[in-house]
This record gives structure tokens, sequence and C-alpha cells, in this order.
């Protein structure tokens, strides 16, 4: 049961840090720090050791375990993790110490409430990365957006309450359709087996007439797009963002809308491959929209944060697409992006986040000429910016151009339209950097530059990006498994790939 123990160890360490804020703020960041350090030691092994583990586990997973929960209902205390979900909990983990690392002076009040729920945040997202069982799976998704809702609405700024309260109700509306859905599917599969059960392998083969298949698909496929989020899904993100703490816009940007992705992989396609067939057109559709509308909204922002918050929408706009291209390359591309874009974001807000902490503003226009006087954070504000707009030899340029490439087997004109947004992600990553850094100083500036610590946590998200840029293939190898289990098709056809 080590998967449990990744679950687990940051549950209980969120309380002790809670329970430790009456000794020490101080004890409290260190609790969560080597909380989230073993958790990275427990993945490791893991990975390292995974058929000495259990050499009885499926093809193409590394660990499984199962023990019953609610027997009556058929519900289990299912978790495994393949290759994709090595990857995603390996992002979710490393981005969890450079929240702690970035919040580590911002944070004054309540520290050790926040870093439990910043801990029983990270926990959520890790158990729905792993959770088999459907009904635990929704579950943990509950898990990790509860205490999401508490860093925004209490450790947020201006607009907080309103932010917190809009996000809480498009994710929750969304996930009651998700819950309908799981419980539908379990309901159909009960009525033709004769027994009840939400284990994901037992649901995979369940015979849907072709109307309930699409409609019970689109049950999860709008709580995962409000996720990610897909236009038009996505309005709550810009709010969400802007007013989250660092740690938050971090943990929010970098893994929670990811499992939006993750789920729409896992789930969507696999659970209703005729169902999602049928919406790909729509689903491409939507992803080209958002790329393009993101990327025009994103340059129209005078608040950093909030244009961070638009290029999201844009770039996993491309995650969106490369899922519903459904081949080798695109899907290849889209887990890559996944992970570009939460290290390139979660720095690019990170950025944000020591800005607002020396400034008290995050208005661009009250900005200029700082370069000269924080020469540290302007250079890694500027590589974040120009891995975000995908520049050849940093990760997000491998993601993007895979993804352009399988669509374009496919969809031909929603590839041509998704490159332009190319040209605009140049566009405002470097109006970004020329608004905040560059031109003539609006006031004078008397903070300090990146110290030790900040340029500890940018150089390791640095050496991710340009390491992930240069030598993409174990990420490759990692997902290939998944890939294979899905029937994902390596080669395209003259028509194209199906899901």
């Amino acid at each position: 049961m080590i998967l449990a123990w990744l679950i687990v160890v940051p549950l209980v360490a969120g309380a002790l840090a809670w329970l430790g804020e009456r000794q020490s703020v101080r004890l409290c960041r260190w609790i969560a720090l080597l909380a989230l350090g073993a958790d990275l030691a427990l993945l490791a092994a893991i990975w390292l050791n995974a058929p000495a583990i259990d050499p009885t586990v499926r093809s193409g997973w590394l660990v499984e375990a199962a023990r019953p929960w609610i027997p009556r209902f058929g519900i289990d205390f299912h978790v495994a993790m393949d290759g994709l979900g090595l990857l995603m909990v390996a992002l979710t983990l490393f981005l969890g110490i450079v929240a702690v690392a970035c919040s580590w002076t911002e944070i004054r009040e309540r520290v050790g409430f926040f870093h439990a729920n910043l801990l029983w945040s990270i926990a959520g997202i890790v158990g729905v990365f792993v959770a088999l069982d459907l009904f635990l799976f929704f579950f943990l998704w509950e898990v990790m957006l509860v205490p999401m809702y508490f860093l925004i609405a209490i450790w947020g700024h201006e607009n907080r309450i309103y932010s917190a309260i809009k996000f809480f109700i498009f994710t929750q509306a969304s996930s009651l359709l998700m819950l309908a859905s799981i419980v539908g599917l379990a309901w159909i599969n009960a009525s033709a087996t004769g027994e009840w059960t939400f284990n994901y392998f037992a649901l995979l083969g369940t015979d849907l007439e072709p109307n309930i298949a699409m409609w019970l698909m689109l049950g999860f496929f709008i709580a995962f797009a409000v996720k990610l989020p897909a236009v038009p899904f996505h309005t709550w993100l810009p709010d969400a963002h802007t007013d989250a703490p660092t740690a938050g816009s971090i943990i929010l940007a970098g893994v929670l809308l990811k499992t939006g992705a993750y789920g729409l992989i896992r789930f969507v396609v696999p659970l209703f491959p005729d169902a999602a067939m049928r919406i790909a057109p729509v689903a491409m559709a939507l992803a080209v929209a958002g790329i393009l509308y993101g990327a025009v909204l994103a340059f129209a922002q005078v608040d950093f944060k909030r244009l961070v918050a638009y290029t999201s929408v844009s770039h996993l706009g491309f995650v969106l697409l490369g899922i519903f291209a459904w081949n080798e390359l695109a899907l290849q591309g889209a887990i890559m992006g996944m992970i570009a874009h939460g290290l390139s974001t979660g720095g690019l807000f990170a950025v944000a986040g020591a800005l607002q902490e020396r400034l008290h503003t995050r208005d661009m226009r009250r900005m200029g000429g700082l370069w000269l006087r924080l020469p540290r954070m302007g250079a890694v504000a500027l590589f974040f910016a120009i891995a975000s707009l995908g520049l050849p030899g940093l990760a997000n340029f491998v993601a993007e151009f895979l993804v352009l490439l399988g669509s374009f087997a496919v969809a031909p004109a929603a590839a041509v339209l998704a490159a332009v947004g190319l040209i605009f992600a140049a566009v405002y990553s470097l109006v970004l950097i020329q608004r905040s850094f560059h031109g003539p100083a609006k006031k004078e500036i008397r903070a300090t530059d990146f110290d030790r610590r900040e340029m500890a946590w940018s150089a390791a998200m640095i050496v991710a990006l340009v390491w992930l840029g240069l030598r993409p293939q174990p990420v490759f190898d990692a997902a290939r498994p998944t890939l294979e289990e899905l029937g994902v098709p390596a080669v395209l056809s003259d028509e194209g790939a199906e899901p």
C-alpha cells in the first residue's frame, strides 16, 4: 500500500503543520517541506522498484493495490500507478515544494492552517492521479477542491471571497454532473452483471446504448472541461488566479488544472470511445477557440497575474487539441504540455507573487525599469516567458510541436489555426517582460532582488524545463505503456485516428 502513503503523508503532515503553529511558524513550513520531500522519496521507490513491490500488477502499471471500503456497494480503495500517473504525481510534488518555498515569507497570518490546506489539496490531487475506483476518484476530487477554496478565500487578494465562491460554484456544479454519470454507469453495469462495482477496469467494457453513452460521457466531459478549463467553461479561472496567494496559483495552474486533462485521457475516451469520437470535432473546435481567445485576452491585460491566467487558457487549449486528436504524437505532446505548462506558468506565477510582495501591486502600468534594480528576478522572469512562448530547446516547444504534428493528420484546419496561437504567445510573453521590467521606471523601487531561496526554486524549474526540452525521451517512454493500454494508434492512417 505504498500508494496509500503518498496520500496519507500530506494529510497527516497538514494536521501536524496546523498544530505546530503553536510552537513556531518556521516549524509549519519545515513540516510541509519534509512531508513533500518524503513523498518524492516514496515516488522514487515506486519508480525504481515497482516490479519488486508487486510482480503481479497488470501490464502497463507500475504498482496496484485494492482493499474493500464500502463492500455493500462494491466500492474499494483501489489505487494504481502507471507511467502517466507517475509523471503527474512527480509534477505535483515538485511544484508543491516550490509552492512552500515561494510562501516562506509571503504568508504571515495563520501559517499553520495555510500549510494544512496546501498539503491537503496536494493529497487530494495525488489521490486523483492514482484512484481507479470511480467513487474513490470522485471523493478525492472533492478533497482537493475544498482546501483550495480556503486558500483563495482566506489568504487571497482584493476580491478573494468573490473569486473563491465562483471557483467553488463552477467546480462543484460540474462535479455533481460527473457524480451522476458515475452512478449511472455503475447502475447500468450492475443491471447487466447483477453486481455493483465502481472498478475502473470492470466498467471499461460496459455495453451502453449510443444516446445513453453520450449523456454519461457529457457528465464527465463537462466536469473535466471546467477544470481544464476549456472555453466557454473558463470564466472562473482568471478571477481565481488573480486573487489566489502565490502558492495557490502555483498549485492551481501547475497541477489542479491538469486533473481535467488527466480525466479526459483516463476516463472520457476509454469509458465512452464512440461518444468521444462523436464529439471530437466539437472538442477540437473548443480547443482552437481557447488557444486564440486566451491569447488575445492575455494581450489586453494590465494585471500581471491576470495576463498569466489567460495564457493558461491558451496553452491548455493545445492539451485539449492533442487529447481529441487521439494519436500517439498528439497525446505525447499533450502529456508533455501538461508538464511544461505546470513548470513555465507556475514559474511566472511565482515571479508575480514575488513582485507583489515587494511592490504591493500587480499592475504593470505601475512597473517598468525593474531590470536594472532587480536583474536576477528579471532574468528568471524572461526565461519563464520565453519558455511559455515555446522557444526551441525548451519543454513547451516539444509539447506544442508534437500536438500540432499529431493533430494536423486528423484535422489540418484546426492545427493551422492553433499554430496562429504560437505567434500570439510570442507577442503577449514579450509584452509582459517589456511592461514589467523594461522602459522607464514608473516609481522609485527599493525592493531587494531574488535571494538564495528564490534563486534555488527558480534554478530547479529552469533546469527541469531545459532538460525536458533537450531530452524529452524519458517522458515519452514513461507515457508510452499507458497509451498502448488505451489503444492509442501509433501510426496514422489516411483517414486519421479515431478515439
